[in-house]
């Protein structure tokens, strides 16, 4: 059986249509979380990008990654979230990437394996989740979730 894979513009309206089902600032997270696949998709990073990150120092590679996270709301994030919900306002739409990318920040910046692994992802989240009260009990879950893929 010979299965084709759908094309980039069908997996990114799926992407795009499952965050359309929830709120704006829970869609933002979503999106954000699917933020390295949507690149994939897209082709980012280009083959020169992926040339020139190999040559950058730890310190270079972490002030890139500091500031593609602060500018989220100026780049293709932008995009995708306003797909999800176009009758949000632009700054609404900034607003809620801002608020998602520094949601998932503080749950890393929390996280300390000090115990039992997912007892740490739980905590971590939790303390995040006081500092931002206003996602959905789904998008704390995905956050978990989120959480212990990366510090595995």
């Amino acid at each position: 059986m010979n299965q084709t894979e759908p094309s980039a513009e069908k997996q990114i309206a799926s992407i795009v249509a499952s965050a359309a089902k929830q709120p704006l600032l829970d869609a933002a997270f979503e999106l954000w979380r699917w933020r390295y696949r949507l690149d994939s998709i897209e082709g980012r990073p280009t083959a020169e990008e992926v040339r020139v990150n190999r040559t950058l120092t730890p310190e270079q590679f972490s002030a890139k990654y500091r500031y593609e996270r602060d500018h989220a709301h100026e780049g293709p994030m932008f995009d995708y979230l306003k797909r999800a919900h176009p009758h949000a306002s632009d700054d609404a739409i900034r607003q809620a990437i801002i608020t998602a990318v520094k949601f998932e920040g503080a749950a890393e910046a929390h996280f300390n394996w000090d115990g039992d692994f997912w007892d740490c992802i739980v905590r971590a989240v939790a303390q995040a989740a006081a500092q931002y009260p206003d996602f959905l009990d789904t998008t704390y879950r995905d956050a978990r979730n989120n959480l212990a893929y990366y510090m595995k």
